[in-house]
């Protein structure tokens, strides 16, 4: 193995206090940070004084930081002895590539840890009170991406619509549209309780709870269509409280003086 390493640490939702003790210790001893595009400012405060802190980008419909780069920029770093930080927003092990990022690090010889976070389908319900599941009303939950594969390939709508879970989506803002259609065509209720939440836990937090049939049009009226956003489907939707922005936390106060 190198002389350096690389830990692969989840950022969580944004708010700075939902980040692990873990997380907070690695920053603080970071050489080297690479952080993703929606690391907030308040998370990348912990980072050691005399570290050296990367963008590393990557927003979808937007300029990119190849990954290929990413993973060679932590193999050159570790090997050079440096203790790399590789801040991901949420958890670096749901839909955050850390997967094939430890493959390719411990290919190159690279020693590596993960340091989970909250990854944004717990927190963004959580935010505005819908829980994932309830005994009344779900008695499971999904995770799936909105955002298809390279080779056309995505999420099973129809499978999907029949589980009776609940349905956490990722990156679905862009082809909301899409997944309303295909859910519906799927036999799901048009009255089916739909929450989406963008920005969750940060001050400029904002969400709607509507239906199946009308959400995206509520979700354009709300400007989330521009926004990055998690989109849950299920009866326990309902239960959430929309348009909600988190109160300022002792952290988030102080950074706004």
């Amino acid at each position: 193995m190198s002389p350096g390493r690389v830990a692969l640490v989840g950022a969580g939702p944004g708010d700075p206090e939902l980040l692990t003790l873990k997380a907070v210790r690695l920053l603080g001893a970071a050489d080297v940070v690479l952080h993703d595009d929606l690391v907030t400012a308040g998370v990348l405060a912990f980072a050691r004084p005399a570290a050296r802190v990367i963008a590393v980008g990557k927003r979808g419909g937007c300029p990119s930081t190849p990954q290929a780069f990413i993973e060679q920029l932590m193999i050159r770093e570790a090997r050079a002895g440096a203790l790399v930080v590789r801040l991901k927003g949420g958890d670096p092990f749901v839909f955050g590539r850390g997967g094939e990022e430890v493959d390719t690090l411990r290919a190159g010889g690279i020693d590596v840890e993960v340091v989970n976070g909250l990854t944004a389908g717990l927190a963004a319900p959580s935010a505005i009170g819908v829980p994932l599941t309830h005994r009344a009303h779900a008695h499971g939950v999904a995770f799936v991406t909105g955002h298809g594969a390279r080779d056309g390939a995505g999420p099973d709508w129809d499978a999907l619509a029949r589980s009776g879970l609940t349905l956490v989506i990722y990156m679905g803002v862009a082809r909301a549209e899409e997944i309303r259609r295909r859910l519906l065509a799927a036999g799901m209720a048009a009255t089916m309780p739909v929450a989406v939440v963008a920005n969750a836990t940060r001050p400029d937090q904002v969400a709607v709870v509507a239906t199946l049939d009308d959400f995206v049009d509520d979700m354009r009226t709300a400007a989330i269509d521009a926004m990055p956003a998690i989109i849950v489907v299920g009866e326990v939707a309902a239960l959430g409280a929309c348009a909600v922005a988190p109160a300022p936390t002792a952290a988030t106060a102080h950074r706004s003086r």
